[in-house]
């Protein structure tokens, strides 16, 4: 088992930056990757990125690419998500994820691919 807690969200201005990150405790040499997702009031979850545990291959959604970084440090274990210049429309609950495989490319925007999930942490950008 893998269990992830989130923290650093809160209230930003528009342009303004946030990090988050996902600290992983129990069985954790078992995790192959890490993902960030979101989910806004009214709107289905959506993927934000993902990196790889071993190598730090990392993708992202195009509506984030530029703007956020995702990236982990083992002898923490703990994953980070940078925002800068946050947007109104990124106001959301945030979730971070983890499974024992490799996520491809063409699968990792699919909630369904990770087996563990983080309680959340709310980002709110104000306009």
């Amino acid at each position: 088992q893998v269990q992830l807690v989130e923290s650093g969200g809160g209230l930003v201005q528009a342009g303004g930056s946030l990090r988050l990150s996902c600290a992983a405790s129990g069985s954790i040499f078992s995790i192959a990757t890490m993902g960030w997702f979101r989910q806004a009031p009214g709107k289905e979850r959506e993927f934000v990125a993902r990196i790889t545990w071993s190598s730090s291959n990392t993708y992202y959604a195009d509506s984030v690419k530029g703007r956020f970084t995702i990236s982990r440090d083992n002898a923490k274990n703990t994953v980070y998500l940078q925002m800068n210049s946050l947007k109104p429309e990124d106001t959301a609950v945030y979730y971070c994820a983890a499974t024992r495989h490799l996520v491809t490319i063409a699968t990792m925007a699919l909630s369904s691919e990770y087996e563990y999930w983080g309680q959340g942490a709310q980002v709110t950008v104000s306009s």
